[in-house]
């Protein structure tokens, strides 16, 4: 019996387990998934120091000219104490002297005989950066599960952190099946199809933040399906592609049988994609799509998905949609769940013009799809719905429908 999209998204992230983990430097610790909580172990800035190059200053000096005998660097360790009637030279950065109550800029100054000429009315604390104000010492500065990008990695550096615990990127294996099929190095015949299945599901899982091993294509055949199974079952996930249907020659699921395939769903209320199967071999995820390059694509883009963010041990690990509007009235017959690619502009969404399961141009033209429900047979124009998009990565720490209503 076919499962919904919200039970085959429930079967997906109750049998999943996060990847394992390990140390790394936090130079080589880009786009993975922190393992740990980091508590800040000293504020930043650690001192007061000066927002601009200027002078440090009295407040009752406004309106006076200073002596200025001094100037102080960034990283100059100084230990004066300023005094009325004086300014002390200041570089940005500098750590501020005891004494100072507000920094003036250089271009607010003017150079007289007597020293430097101040503006009136001066302000307590101006262009002085206190310490702790951007970090205070024992902040929560990043969560576990948080995905390290460019800037958490400043958080990092800016505490003195040299390595970090973070979770293995999933170790996922793919295969396409068919006789059929060659690859795209390989000479086919008229009879024959290139196999573009296994190269745009690499270069996804790649986006994605795995580690992808190409297993190759398997003939239609019990013998050579299992073979690449046996060389895929120590990655964390295996995808293929392909035998999955109800034809003579597909053996993909009757194949994995023979590693004692544990299967969780074997169906979907979907199209297109309806043999979607997900399972398990032993701890190793399965996940069978169908051979048709746009059927196999957008169902990467639900469920393979959402394996992989579950894997990877992210707490954001729930696809999310951005909302959108229909550009003009789209009509489709009702009955089952769809999945519609199209383009969104940032305003409105527009289906693509021409798309069937077996394309494999609509998704290059793409940038994500929506998926609207069984009972919806026409999208008014500015109609609001749900877009999840294929170039970036929304996601939640909580689930949300994603199906247009």
């Amino acid at each position: 019996m076919a499962v919904t999209v919200e039970q085959a998204l429930e079967l997906i992230y109750t049998n999943i387990k996060k990847t394992s983990l390990k140390i790394l430097p936090i130079e080589e610790a880009l786009g993975f998934v922190l393992a740990q909580d980091v508590v800040a172990t000293h504020n930043l800035p650690p001192f007061d120091n000066s927002a601009m190059d200027g002078y440090a200053v009295k407040l009752e000096d406004s309106a006076k000219s200073v002596k200025v005998e001094c100037t102080i660097f960034a990283g100059d360790d100084f230990h004066g104490e300023l005094e009325a009637g004086y300014g002390i030279k200041i570089m940005t950065g500098a750590k501020i002297p005891l004494g100072t109550q507000c920094i003036v800029p250089m271009e607010d100054t003017t150079q007289t005989p007597e020293g430097v000429e101040l503006p009136a009315n001066l302000v307590i604390s101006k262009h002085i950066r206190l310490a702790g104000e951007d970090i205070k010492k024992e902040r929560l500065l990043l969560e576990s599960g948080s995905v390290l990008n460019a800037h958490q990695i400043s958080l990092l550096a800016s505490q003195g952190i040299s390595h970090i615990k973070v979770h293995k990127r999933p170790r996922v294996a793919l295969f396409a099946s068919g006789n059929e099929l060659k690859m795209h190095f390989e000479q086919v015949e008229s009879y024959q199809l290139y196999n573009t299945n296994s190269p745009t599901l690499l270069a996804r899982a790649k986006e994605l933040g795995c580690e992808v091993e190409f297993i190759g294509t398997a003939q239609d055949t019990l013998e050579d399906i299992e073979a690449h199974i046996k060389s895929a079952l120590e990655c964390d996930l295996v995808i293929t592609s392909g035998g999955v249907s109800v034809g003579d020659a597909d053996f993909t699921k009757e194949a994995f049988g023979a590693f004692e395939y544990k299967i969780l769903f074997d169906k979907i209320e979907i199209k297109p994609g309806k043999p979607t199967t997900f399972g398990k071999v032993g701890e190793t995820l399965v996940l069978n799509l169908p051979g048709n390059p746009m059927a196999a694509a957008l169902n990467f883009e639900l469920f393979g998905t959402s394996i992989i963010y579950a894997l990877s041990g992210m707490q954001s690990k729930f696809i999310n949609s951005i909302n959108a509007k229909m550009k003009n009235e789209y009509t489709q017959r009702a009955g089952r769940r769809s999945l519609v690619p199209g383009y969104f502009d940032g305003e409105f969404f527009s289906p693509s013009k021409h798309f069937a399961p077996g394309m494999v141009s609509p998704l290059a033209y793409a940038n994500g799809f929506i998926m609207i429900d069984e009972k919806i047979a026409t999208l008014q124009e500015d109609k609001e719905v749900k877009f999840i998009s294929t170039k970036f990565s929304f996601t939640s720490s909580k689930y949300s429908s994603l199906v247009t209503e």
